[in-house]
């Protein structure tokens, strides 16, 4: 039988957060039920509660930077077990046959994946998000959480941490590679980090120096503040991979003119305006201008390990309950080093 849940809930667009139940399927023979411990805020989750992003189903229980236990398992689970660690991101269902789905790319997946939240899976049922108690996942799209990882540090991995991880893999980033990284936020603190560890150059480009210190203790080995025209006079060809995790509005013609030769800017960031660019910014040097999203489960769990490698896991300031509401505010302003969790006990 389904079983109810505590839950936050935002009745409608933009209204206040709201404590609920939601009912949670059984668990199905390829099913884990996980009793969450921690879900991260990402800004996703503002655009989509504040249907800023076209309508949204409401009401919705947001939240895809999932960590907690496994507390049951479905008869014929193989790859967890009770009192397991583990997280769940982005999405927890896709057709599992088109071509993207078959090369692991299931993010891409050609019939559209389940969003963990604000969707519907193919059966018409509605999908509700990590700010609840527990969750019932099928297991291929469950991720272990390494150990030497906190269950805390280790929530915002499962959108912030993959969403940086896979473009800068993809682009080959490694010992050589100079890197830039646009904003120094829950996303960008995230790929100064990785980046670091996988050996390359640093930079930091921010709108001021006011996260100076921070971004050279993450692992940055440089800090420009992009409100002074000297840095792009400066900066000029320096880089193999601009890495923009901002939703702002860039002068793309001034950025691109920071890569090198056979360079790349990819966007992970997502502005709300239309961005444009002279197409001689691009042929003047071989240069690529690119969008990534997440990653695939493969992907993911190879970034959680990755992460429990090099000890890398999110800045975060863990809040209660009733304290999302002033969160969201916080977010929109800024206001937050670098990632909010809620402690999903203060749910209940």
């Amino acid at each position: 039988m389904p079983v109810a849940v505590p839950a936050l809930s935002v009745p409608s667009a933009g209204a206040a957060f709201e404590r609920t139940t939601i009912e949670r399927r059984d668990v199905g023979e390829h099913d884990v039920r996980i009793e969450i411990a921690y879900s991260g805020i990402c800004h996703s989750d503002i655009h989509q509660a504040r249907a800023e992003w076209g309508a949204g189903l409401f009401p919705m229980v947001p939240g895809h930077e999932i960590a907690g236990v496994v507390s049951e398992i479905g008869s014929d689970v193989t790859k967890y077990a009770v009192g397991d660690r583990v997280g769940v991101g982005c999405f927890v269902d896709s057709c599992r046959e088109c071509e993207n789905c078959l090369d692991g790319e299931e993010q891409f997946c050609l019939r559209g994946m389940v969003a963990t939240y604000n969707g519907k899976f193919y059966d018409g049922e509605r999908t509700y998000g990590g700010y609840s108690t527990q969750i019932v996942v099928d297991e291929n799209y469950v991720l272990r959480i390494p150990e030497g990882l906190e269950l805390d540090v280790a929530a915002p991995l499962l959108c912030a941490g993959i969403t940086t991880y896979s473009p800068l893999r993809h682009h080959g980033v490694g010992p050589g590679s100079r890197v830039a990284v646009v904003g120094m936020g829950g996303l960008g603190h995230m790929a100064v980090q990785i980046a670091h560890a996988m050996g390359a150059e640093v930079t930091v480009l921010s709108q001021s120096l006011s996260k100076q210190e921070d971004g050279l203790r993450l692992g940055a080995d440089h800090y420009f503040a992009t409100s002074d025209k000297a840095t792009f006079r400066d900066l000029r060809r320096s880089f193999d991979l601009i890495l923009t995790t901002v939703s702002a509005d860039l002068d793309l013609d001034a950025y691109l003119g920071m890569l090198r030769l056979d360079g790349a800017m990819v966007f992970v960031g997502l502005p709300e305006n239309p961005q444009t660019f002279r197409v001689f910014s691009l042929t003047g040097a071989r240069r690529s201008l690119a969008g990534s999203n997440i990653g695939g489960i493969a992907e993911t769990q190879e970034m959680l390990d990755f992460c429990a490698e090099h000890g890398i896991g999110a800045v975060i300031e863990t809040i209660k309950a009733d304290e999302v509401g002033d969160a969201y505010e916080r977010v929109v302003h800024s206001d937050v080093r670098y990632r909010f969790v809620i402690d999903a006990a203060t749910i209940a």
